[in-house]
C-alpha cells in the first residue's frame, strides 16, 4: 500500500511523463543575424524525462507511474505522442513504448552504484537507448510481418530509430550532465 507521500510521487511522476511527451525538443543557439536561434530536433522529452525521474526517485515508483501512464492512453486519452486507444497496439510506436521499461530498469541500476566512473556515465544509459529502440524495432518487424508488409522494415527502422537515435543519444548525455551536476548540489 502506499503512503501518502509516495502516492504524490507517483501522480506527479504520473503527470511529468504525460507533460514530457508533448513537449518537442527545441534548443536555443547564439546567432549572428538574431539573438537566437531555435534548432528543433525530431523527439520529445519523454526519455530524457523518464532517466531523470529514474535517477531520482525508485525505479518500482516510475515504472508504476509509466504503467498508468499506458493504461491512460489505452484506455481513456490520447496522451501518446501520436494518439491513444487500444487502435496505437497497432501502430509501430507502442514498441517503443514497451522498450522504455528495460530503459528503466538499466538506469535503475546505473543510479544503484557508489562510484560512477565516465565510462558508466556513458554506458548505462546509452545501453538503455539502444535497448529501448532494439524492442521498438522487434515490434514493428513483428508487425509488418503478421501484415505482410515485410518490404517496409527498413523504412520503418529508418524512420523510427534511425532518425532519432542521434538526437536521443545527444539529448540523453546533456540530462546526465545536469542530473550529475544537481546530485553534487544536493549532496553538498
Amino acid at each position: 500500500m502506499l503512503n501518502k507521500y509516495r502516492f504524490l510521487e507517483l501522480i506527479i511522476c504520473i503527470e511529468i511523463i504525460i507533460i514530457s511527451s508533448f513537449i518537442p525538443v527545441k534548443i536555443p543557439l547564439p546567432s549572428i543575424k538574431n539573438f537566437y536561434t531555435i534548432i528543433s530536433f525530431p523527439i520529445n522529452w519523454q526519455i530524457p524525462t523518464i532517466i531523470f525521474l529514474t535517477l531520482f526517485y525508485k525505479e518500482e515508483l516510475v515504472t508504476k507511474a509509466y504503467s498508468v501512464y499506458i493504461f491512460i492512453g489505452l484506455f481513456f486519452l490520447p496522451v501518446f505522442y501520436d494518439g491513444g486507444s487500444l487502435g496505437y497496439l497497432l501502430t509501430p510506436n507502442f514498441g517503443y513504448l514497451l522498450g522504455i521499461y528495460p530503459l528503466i530498469k538499466i538506469i535503475n541500476n546505473f543510479n544503484t552504484k557508489k562510484n560512477i566512473s565516465l565510462i558508466d556515465f556513458i554506458k548505462y544509459p546509452l545501453t538503455g537507448l539502444f535497448l529501448f529502440h532494439f524492442i521498438g524495432v522487434l515490434y514493428l518487424s513483428l508487425q509488418l510481418f503478421i501484415f505482410s508488409k515485410v518490404d517496409l522494415i527498413l523504412y520503418n527502422i529508418g524512420k523510427y530509430t534511425i532518425n532519432k537515435l542521434p538526437y536521443q543519444i545527444i539529448i540523453i548525455i546533456l540530462m546526465l550532465m545536469i542530473t550529475k551536476i544537481i546530485k553534487k548540489l544536493k549532496n553538498r
